[in-house]
């Protein structure tokens, strides 16, 4: 990821080419075929890089509006900066996990209600975030900027992310500095990059902006990447899974080149591997709210599985599993599952 996009580009291309069904070189060989390949069943997945430093974005203008209304009401959905940039913060790279990867339920402090003493234990909001992440492949040096049209540039691919957070945990501590222990205990990744080459043929016209961007936030032609998106949940007590979620990357209001070069323009500095989450993506319709916040209003609503199972947020023993993939002309261009199950708190007091 280092060497820049030009390897990049070339191993993407001599890869087409030795896996194609007209190379003979493997086609022909089963002493290299059985050396090179292994069965998915049978591979352990790892982390791809070695995460360095994590942010997460808040860029999805349906996803903000929707919390939005939920705690201050219709005409102060957004705060006044979100039309603005990318609102974002840095977060924990340690507790980044690859798919398949329990989480124990976090432990912290909450309120139980207005005017009341806050409690110490483990949360009762645990909420998945359907999100979306990109790795940078290059970065910068400190006290310089990646400006927006060199961005595809430096990030060399994405994969399907689940930010877990702990609601209750996150509306007690978040003033004014924002999450802390609601986002740090948890991150779940899919295990394959997609690189932006393999992506480009899904570029789309992204939302249109209002107000127009600062200078350094505007981009020209296509910016949005229609990759279908999903997520699934499956109570510990039930046999299978129900999809919670249908939405898509190209509904993001704010671009994964617009997030890298915000990022950097205070000389911010980049490393390889480094990581950068979308934030929640919601989209249009009840279908396609990407956090259980927003499907049970706050806790408000219930999720009905079937046979008297039914969910406000996620319990012990409950699994998530979320996907990605772009449709092209007879062939799609997938991301893997990111999947988890939340186990007990680990915490005893």
């Amino acid at each position: 990821m280092s060497l820049g996009k030009p390897i990049w580009q070339a191993t993407r291309k001599f890869l087409q080419s030795i896996l194609s069904e007209d190379n003979p070189e493997l086609r022909d060989s089963k002493e290299l075929r059985t050396k090179a390949f292994v069965p998915q069943k049978q591979a352990k997945l790892h982390l791809p890089v070695n995460i360095g430093h994590y942010s997460d974005f808040y860029a999805s203008k349906e996803h903000a509006s929707n919390c939005g209304i939920m705690f201050r009401g219709k005409d102060n959905a957004l705060m006044p900066n979100w039309l603005h940039l990318p609102v974002g913060y840095h977060g924990r790279a340690s507790s980044i996990v690859v798919s398949g990867t329990d989480i124990a339920r976090p432990s912290g402090q909450r309120s139980p209600g207005k005017g009341q003493p806050p409690v110490f234990g483990p949360s009762v909001k645990l909420d998945y975030e359907l999100e979306m992440a990109f790795f940078v492949g290059t970065g910068n040096k400190l006290g310089e900027r990646i400006p927006i049209q060199q961005t595809r540039d430096h990030i060399f691919g994405m994969v399907v992310m689940n930010d877990w957070s702990a609601r209750d945990i996150q509306a007690w501590e978040y003033v004014p500095l924002g999450p802390f222990l609601s986002k740090s205990f948890g991150t779940t990744i899919s295990p394959w990059v997609v690189t932006l080459d393999a992506l480009e043929p899904f570029l789309v016209d992204g939302p249109t902006q209002d107000p127009t961007p600062f200078p350094y936030l505007q981009e020209k032609g296509k910016t949005a990447y229609n990759i279908n998106l999903e997520a699934k949940m499956k109570p510990c007590d039930a046999s299978t899974y129900k999809t919670l979620t249908r939405s898509n990357l190209k509904y993001m209001y704010w671009s994964i080149s617009q997030q890298l070069a915000h990022h950097t323009v205070n000389g911010c500095n980049m490393g390889t591997g480094d990581l950068c989450g979308t934030g929640t993506i919601s989209g249009p319709g009840d279908d396609a709210k990407g956090s259980l916040l927003e499907i049970t209003y706050n806790g408000r609503d219930e999720i009905d599985f079937g046979n008297g199972i039914k969910r406000l947020f996620v319990e012990d023993g409950d699994e998530i599993v979320m996907t990605g993939y772009c449709q092209g002309e007879g062939y799609k261009v997938g991301f893997g599952e990111c999947c988890c199950k939340i186990v007990p708190t680990t915490y005893r007091e």
